[in-house]
């Protein structure tokens, strides 16, 4: 069995029932070193609706009940607790579902919105009881209210929509791709021509204010008014991003997207190509760099997890394309995840690597199996492996 068909079919339905929170609900946000629970901390909606997305994802492709089961147990926690009246969801509570006294915590992140969207229209698909049609519209609704009306960009938070993007501040790429993602999930799953129309607007979006026209990569980071910031903030270029956005471009046309996005995917992916990539023939060959600079110099040295899976999805859908050199890229990723980031005995993973596979952030945080499991189900997409359907 290959290590990406064994996550899928064997470590994550072995690690949902370990992170899920039995005494009060929902997930999680980590375990530790030793593949055990960390209880106490805050629960996040970032955390919560990534995980709802996760199982119900996998259960579309495996047909596990178990997986539907907690993928609903969580969503019930995140209703409960997270959703406020007006159909957005709040950064945080605390671990019994009790409001937090942070006042950041209160807050409706576009970010989190975003996974909030992609989580329930999936869910929906998995047992449409479980998600009444109305939470998807209010969600959209409130998510509309969060968007700067000139422009069509999402405002950070709901409090930079009420008072607008002030210019000491700036806005992030960010939100607007996983709101990118999140539309074309609605379009799939649901088959409503609205979503893939609504997800237009995203890549016209990144055309005009995210790309830089110099070298075709995507910007992190931008002024108040999507202006390019000449800082070391508005410098910064995550190879990890490329290949992200890349992805959701291929995928946006691959489901009848109406804008042209093939130079836009090639200008993004050869500046990660050429300079976002680590070559050095040691441990961690092939990882994307965290972070380069707006000319492509190595800023940060490291390896995140989640980059090398955003790598992985794009050379899968590459791979689907019939691009040569994809299939030996697909192969190689995913022994440099599983066995540079995944316990061999233990049920947990790395967050962070060095240049010669040090761990430097040791934490198995769940947000993350996001990453992985897309990165695990396009390969399966692509025919680079099969997941076993249950019949349970």
């Amino acid at each position: 069995m290959s290590s990406a068909k064994a996550f899928a079919e064997v470590f994550v339905p072995e690690w949902i029932e370990v992170a899920r929170d039995r005494e009060f609900g929902g997930v999680v946000q980590r375990l530790d070193e030793g593949g055990r629970p960390v209880k106490g901390e805050k629960k996040t909606t970032l955390a919560s609706a990534r995980t709802i997305f996760s199982l119900s994802h996998l259960y579309l492709h495996t047909a596990n009940p178990a997986l539907l089961t907690a993928a609903k147990d969580i969503n019930v926690f995140m209703t409960t607790h997270l959703r406020l009246p007006g159909g957005g969801y709040r950064c945080a509570v605390e671990c019994d579902g009790r409001p937090s006294a942070d006042p950041a915590d209160g807050l409706c992140r576009a970010y989190d919105q975003s996974f909030a969207l992609l989580a329930l229209v999936t869910l929906q698909k998995a047992d449409p009881s479980a998600v009444p049609g109305d939470m998807i519209a209010d969600l959209w609704d409130f998510i509309v209210s969060i968007t700067e009306p000139a422009t069509g960009a999402l405002y950070k938070d709901e409090r930079m929509a009420r008072s607008g993007a002030l210019p000491h501040e700036h806005r992030s790429q960010n939100p607007q791709m996983h709101m990118l993602e999140a539309l074309l999930q609605a379009y799939e799953m649901s088959g409503e021509r609205v979503w893939l129309e609504r997800a237009s607007h995203y890549v016209s979006l990144a055309e005009m204010f995210l790309v830089d026209p110099a070298t075709g990569a995507v910007r992190e980071y931008v002024g108040h008014d999507l202006s390019p910031l000449n800082s070391v903030l508005g410098n910064r270029r995550e190879p990890g991003h490329q290949f992200e956005w890349a992805w959701l471009l291929l995928r946006y046309r691959e489901l009848g997207g109406d804008r042209e996005v093939g130079d836009l995917v090639e200008r993004m992916t050869r500046f990660a190509d050429a300079y976002g990539v680590r070559r050095d023939g040691g441990p961690m060959d092939g990882a994307p760099f965290d972070a380069v600079d707006a000319e492509g110099k190595t800023i940060e040295a490291t390896h995140l997890l989640w980059p090398l899976t955003e790598l992985g999805k794009l050379a899968c859908m590459q791979h689907l394309q019939g691009e040569v050199g994809a299939t030996q890229r697909c192969r190689g990723i995913e022994p440099l995840i599983f066995e540079r980031y995944f316990a061999k005995d233990r049920l947990t993973w790395v967050n962070q690597l060095d240049g010669v596979g040090a761990v430097l952030v040791p934490d198995a945080l769940s947000r993350l199996i996001y990453h992985v499991l897309l990165f695990v189900t396009e390969g399966a997409r692509a025919g680079l492996w099969t997941l076993r359907r249950n019949h349970s």
